[in-house]
């Protein structure tokens, strides 16, 4: 069989590094001496290595991850002792498997959406993870349109195949009787199946002022807790140490 039949079969097979490659590893093959085993070995950890990478890509370009938060720039330093210790383990990504929930506390400037998105990042970066970050306002705004559609099972489906969202300022819903009923949704269709990572300027006892119920606050704040890990941030803002100089 020719080369360029086996390209064309290799592009059939939807193989494109191998066919692009073909003729590259066949000339190796030949000045080395390899066998035919070394040969493919070679074709096929090429072929894996480039899916890897366009995984990857897919999953950061899908993910809504903020391009300038990463755990690069984040000053771990000026993080709470308690986040430090628990930011290894976290990059490990067994809560995502297990389904629990990271729930991050802290008044504005203190780090929680940076924290969350590098967490995000790298866990897509080092495990092919997937995961979507959005603002909980605009994701509650999808969810009422597509509500409103008859469409909101289709959207549940489609958040469904995230192994964790982030919803970012939990505490920044409009709050009426539909955004909250929407996004309890939400909460409770993810319940023990996929995982929430929230962060939010507001304290438990202050949910009232985002689902107003008193019932349904409690059945959400009973859904994230049951299985979670909880954070808070507290100390001096970040923002404001940047101000001074401070990274």
């Amino acid at each position: 069989m020719s080369a360029d039949a086996l390209e064309m079969l290799f592009r059939e097979f939807r193989l494109p590094t191998m066919a692009g490659r073909f003729t590259e590893f066949i000339e190796s093959a030949e000045a080395q001496n390899w066998g035919y085993r070394k040969l493919l070995l070679h074709l096929c950890e090429a072929e894996a290595a480039d899916r890897r990478e366009r995984k990857l890509e897919r999953l950061l370009r899908e993910s809504g991850l903020p391009s300038g938060k990463t755990l690069g720039n984040l000053d771990e330093s000026k993080l709470p002792a308690k986040v430090r210790r628990q930011l290894p383990t976290l990059l490990e990504g067994g809560f995502l498997d297990r389904a629990e929930n990271l729930l991050v506390f802290g008044l504005p400037g203190r780090g929680k959406s940076h924290f969350l998105s590098a967490l995000g990042r790298e866990l897509i970066l080092r495990q092919g993870r997937s995961l979507y970050f959005t603002a909980t306002f605009k994701l509650v705004q999808q969810l009422l349109a597509a509500k409103q559609g008859l469409k909101l099972d289709g959207l549940l489906r489609k958040l469904d195949r995230y192994e964790g969202i982030i919803l970012d300022d939990l505490g920044y819903v409009q709050q009426s009787r539909e955004e909250m009923e929407v996004l309890f949704t939400f909460l409770a269709e993810r319940y023990e199946r996929r995982s929430v990572l929230v962060s939010s300027n507001l304290v438990f006892s202050k949910w009232d002022q985002i689902f107003k119920d008193p019932m349904t606050t409690m059945a959400a704040v009973d859904r994230l807790v049951h299985h979670a890990i909880i954070l808070e941030f507290d100390g001096e803002s970040m923002r404001v140490t940047r101000g001074k100089g401070g990274s």
